[in-house]
């Protein structure tokens, strides 16, 4: 735990009781703050007493003298679509506002490090889609490399959960735009920006606030060393904003996939080799096609940002990619659950919208595709130039009729369950063939979550292996 500072014998309420608003609780109680704690939620007030925290209504104006900071929780909104009513009542009465995060920057280093041979480093990885496999691979390699590593922020523990440094220590932070929009601190030593594609509009009022969420890790942070991806006009507007050096590109990496980048210090990937470039020279390449755990494009843009983070670091390229070589991968994200009969099934549950099915559907062939849950906007006509890589569809959940609209012609059947959909799908596949959960949907229809039901098409799977 990392406890706070700066607010010993203050007043500081927090807003948000979920496993987030919990650990600032903690935190802020370890640093010797007093704090008051609210959720809309009586279940999350319940379970904060239950552990001791005193509880009160922050709707109310009882509660607000004396107190110096409202901290919130990632889902709470402050602007778009509207502003929490407990957001609006600190911005009337002057009171500040934080999150976790910002916390985190103003309470990680201590005197201690004056002691320390190498001064601790932080990571901190942001973008739409990729950020959790991004973070994850880069803490693999950094391990496997025998660096001192912690991972934490939007994936593993929140950030004020992460232990206190030792020295030499390395932190990477997955940060979701709901993190950085809010801190009042950030800065990171290395910064990376994977990609920009819609998502969470309504809570940034559109495209342009979503970006300017996501930038402020890069135009407050001032990191030694920023790593941007640059196959999107947003990635390349940022990378131009912060180059200071013509020749170099200091202290911008670019990495791309769908592009040749020899200027400057760079990283691309193109038909699954990855190739570094200094000075218009190439200084090494990996190839990324054996590696099981990052199939395709999206995947090996990840592996351009670890592998960018890792050479930063000092790890050489070698040894960087035999500890690729052995990534497990995240549940849930392109997971290769196994294969039955020649037949491999892969659980990418987390592909919750068109987008990320996207990502799924390039990187395999011959796909047995089940899709479907509680359908977003757009569902899946983004997705008609990949449904030929679809042998054939199977449909679960509300969106199963609105999918099959959008499928026409091309092979699919509406399962309505998973349970069901697997079945079939195991029946129907020859040996070659990809069982696909990539559902473009939220889960919420038929599961309590995302990895509730990515949990559950494994399930399935080992129980049709052992049948089999």
């Amino acid at each position: 735990m990392i406890p706070v500072r700066g607010y010993k014998g203050h007043k500081v309420a927090v807003l948000g009781l979920g496993r987030t608003g919990l650990s600032v609780l903690t935190a802020l109680q370890a640093g010797g703050a007093e704090v008051v704690a609210w959720d809309d939620t009586e279940a999350a007030r319940v379970e904060a007493a239950a552990q001791g925290f005193e509880i009160a209504d922050l709707s109310k104006d009882k509660p607000w003298p004396g107190v110096k900071a409202l901290i919130v929780s990632p889902g709470i909104p402050h602007l778009y679509p509207e502003p929490h009513p407990v957001v609006v009542k600190a911005q009337d009465l002057g009171v500040v506002i934080d999150n976790d995060v910002g916390l985190f920057f103003r309470s990680f280093a201590t005197s201690d490090w004056d002691q320390f041979d190498v001064i601790p480093r932080i990571v901190c990885i942001t973008g739409s889609n990729g950020k959790s496999t991004t973070t994850a691979l880069t803490h693999h390699i950094l391990n496997t490399c025998g660096k001192a590593a912690q991972m934490g922020g939007n994936i593993g523990v929140p950030v004020l959960n992460l232990d206190p440094a030792i020295d030499g220590d390395i932190i990477i932070l997955e940060l979701s735009s709901y993190q950085t929009e809010v801190a009042r601190a950030l800065a990171p030593d290395i910064s990376v920006f994977l990609n920009l594609s819609p998502d969470h509009l309504d809570r940034h009022g559109g495209m342009g606030g979503y970006f300017a969420a996501k930038s402020r890790l890069f135009a407050l942070g001032g990191a030694e060393k920023s790593i941007i991806g640059v196959d999107e006009k947003e990635g390349r507007f940022l990378a131009g904003q912060l180059r200071e050096e013509a020749d170099t590109g200091d202290p911008v990496l670019r990495v791309s996939v769908t592009q040749r980048l020899k200027d400057g210090w760079s990283i691309f990937a193109r038909k699954g080799f990855l190739a570094e470039w200094r000075r218009e020279r190439q200084v090494a390449s990996i190839d990324l096609r054996p590696m099981r755990n990052l199939p395709g494009t999206h995947n090996h843009q990840n592996a351009c940002a670890a592998y960018a983070v890792a050479r930063i670091l000092g790890l050489g390229a070698k040894d960087i990619e035999a500890a690729m070589a052995s990534y497990p991968g995240l549940p849930h994200r392109c997971q290769i659950v196994g294969d039955l009969g020649g037949v491999t099934f892969v659980n990418d549950s987390k592909a919750t919208n068109a987008d990320a099915a996207e990502k799924s559907l390039q990187a395999f062939e011959n796909i047995h595709w089940i899709a479907g849950g509680k359908p977003k906007e757009g569902g899946i006509e983004p997705l008609k130039p990949l449904f030929d890589r679809v042998k054939h569809a199977y449909l679960i959940g509300e969106a199963a009729a609105s999918f099959s609209a959008s499928l026409g012609e091309r092979p699919h059947e509406v399962s309505g369950t998973l349970d069901a959909a697997v079945t079939s799908a195991l029946a129907k596949a020859e040996p070659g063939d990809v069982v696909l959960l990539a559902p473009a949907c939220a889960s919420f229809d038929q599961f309590k979550s995302f990895e509730a039901r990515g949990d559950a098409f494994v399930a399935l799977v080992e129980k049709l292996g052992m049948a089999d």
